[in-house]
């Protein structure tokens, strides 16, 4: 069925292609892994993609408005659970529970926030005791905290997975060049591997893929750095304008920005600069920064995901634009895509590709 030599496929048929193994990616093959279909995934492990840089914080509010993420409850009752499988099958703890420790830059802030408890406290509390981090931080009006949030550990889960790929030689290692892509009604070929479907998990690619470029992308650049300082509690995410995230061995992730109007891919000097002025206004203590990345993330206009299979071409199909909010709703929606695809369950009406039929058309 799969025979690999080095990258070099010779004459496979599966069931099903998929291109990428971002955080979409990822989900999409374990679950297809669950099923008795065969699948290949094609990706050229391309070290700065969204996935790679992001963080994996889950947090069930979002925005200045401190609103409720959408479909929060479902998407956490999921993730829960397919965390909790997964784990069995890379063999490590891969959610952690965190609260986010959030630092009012203004009274009209601190007022918002209060404002929101009154409406909802499922997630949102002012602790009693407001000089608790003092020795730490500089902070004039207090913060709150929301709870719970988690991390999940995309620096560990992509490559672990990557590996039971690699394994089962169920992945081929190279760039995907679309302009190899052949298809009927009733198949797909690229190079010499037949499949009955094809799945896009490529993250901004998809931006220039015919077949989908007319869907409402709107991506944006986001840049990072990772500091080092033996001062703050591994528990806490810290967030003021930016946001503080511990990765273990005294190492923090700090970020992001969001840049519609972006010249390059790179890191910039601008953001390095930037960044560090805020760190060191806010920071009572030492630290070091160790790296500085960025990357561009697949967001787009409706702020919903793309799922689903292409109106004309049926066995041409979509599974991105998570956004921010990739390691939130990858599981859930990678999940609803396999379910429809064997048990014909429909996909959330605000995240399938059918609402999207006529431009696609």
């Amino acid at each position: 069925m799969q025979f690999f030599y080095s990258n070099y496929v010779c004459n496979m048929n599966v069931d099903f292609i998929i291109v990428g193994q971002g955080i979409c990616g990822t989900w999409l093959s374990y679950y297809l892994s669950k099923t008795n279909a065969s699948f290949i995934v094609i990706d050229n492990n391309q070290p700065n993609t969204s996935s790679k840089v992001a963080v994996g914080i889950i947090n069930p509010v979002t925005g200045r408005r401190i609103v409720k993420t959408w479909i929060i409850d479902s998407l956490l009752l999921h993730l829960e659970n397919a965390c909790f499988e997964l784990e069995k099958e890379i063999g490590f703890s891969i959610l952690s529970q965190n609260k986010i420790i959030d630092f009012f830059s203004t009274l009209q802030i601190q007022s918002a926030f209060k404002n929101k408890i009154d409406e909802d406290d499922s997630f949102l509390k002012i602790p009693t005791n407001q000089n608790e981090f003092e020795t730490l931080f500089n902070y004039e009006f207090g913060f709150g905290e929301i709870s719970p949030c988690y991390l999940f550990n995309l620096k560990k889960v992509i490559p672990e997975w990557r590996k039971k790929l690699i394994a089962k030689n169920q992945i081929l290692e190279e760039l995907f060049v679309i302009d190899n892509l052949k298809f009927t009604n009733t198949k797909v070929t690229y190079k010499n591997i037949n499949a009955s479907k094809i799945i896009f998990c490529d993250g901004i690619t998809s931006f220039n893929n015919p077949y989908f470029k007319n869907l409402p992308f709107s991506f944006n650049k986001g840049e990072v750095l990772q500091i080092e300082t033996a001062e703050f509690p591994a528990s806490n995410i810290f967030k003021k304008g930016i946001v503080l995230v511990p990765q273990g061995d005294n190492l923090f992730w700090v970020g992001s920005n969001y840049e519609w109007n972006f010249a390059h891919i790179n890191p910039t000097n601008e953001f390095l600069e930037k960044t560090k002025k805020q760190l060191n206004n806010w920071l009572k203590v030492p630290f070091k920064i160790v790296d500085h990345k960025a990357s561009i993330r697949p967001s787009n206009l409706e702020r919903r995901p793309f799922v689903g299979f292409h109106p004309i071409h049926q066995n041409i199909g979509i599974l991105n634009g998570m956004g921010t909010k990739g390691c939130t709703l990858a599981p859930y929606f990678a999940k609803q895509l396999v379910d429809n695809l064997f048990y014909n369950t429909p996909i959330h009406s605000e995240a399938s590709l059918e609402r999207f039929n006529a431009i696609l058309k």
